[in-house]
């Protein structure tokens, strides 16, 4: 009976405008202080196609940011970071930025292939999506292909890239993402 109510639910969350995930998820960085230029050229909204990938280490107190053209960081964390609550996405990695097909948008995906992983299996196997500089992401696993122009839009068979809630204020401004 579960698995039935489940399937209905799965059927209404995934039509319409409902594009996005009920998954815990709530991340603030405030990139005024940070000054962060890999995180800044994702939050540029004059730089649509530009994708950036953050994951944290908390026992590190870190965050680290990767680009689609190959440009990393990492910051740690600042007074603000340690006092707020993070839940980076299924498994602790958030894709963002501004598409170029979605009409000036900006988007936040999961970093987990939607189609391979599966945060209830024991124990938990991370499934992470690779980025190309044309703003694709990639499973290393089942070879789907994800288009982050285009709302994260699966090029194949198979669901699309799991999204989040989010806004920015601008490059050097206040990355928002939660639901």
């Amino acid at each position: 009976m579960c698995s039935l109510a489940f399937a209905a639910f799965s059927l209404v969350a995934c039509s319409g405008d409902n594009t996005y995930t009920s998954h815990p998820c709530y991340l603030v960085i405030d990139n005024g202080l940070h000054l962060d230029e890999t995180l800044a050229s994702a939050m540029n909204q004059m730089s649509p196609g530009v994708f950036c990938m953050i994951t944290n280490n908390d026992a590190r107190k870190e965050f680290t940011f990767l680009n689609n053209s190959g440009l990393s960081s990492t910051k740690r964390y600042n007074a603000e970071d340690d006092r707020r609550t993070r839940a980076l996405g299924m498994n602790g990695g958030l894709i963002v930025g501004f598409g170029t097909l979605t009409d000036g948008q900006f988007c936040a995906y999961d970093r987990e292939c939607p189609n391979c992983f599966d945060p209830a299996v024991v124990p938990v196997r991370s499934k992470p999506l690779t980025m190309s500089g044309d703003g694709i992401a990639a499973c290393n696993v089942c070879r789907r292909r994800y288009n982050m122009n285009n709302g994260g839009n699966s090029e194949s068979d198979g669901k699309g890239l799991t999204r989040y809630r989010c806004s920015t204020t601008g490059s050097y401004g206040v990355l928002h993402v939660g639901n």
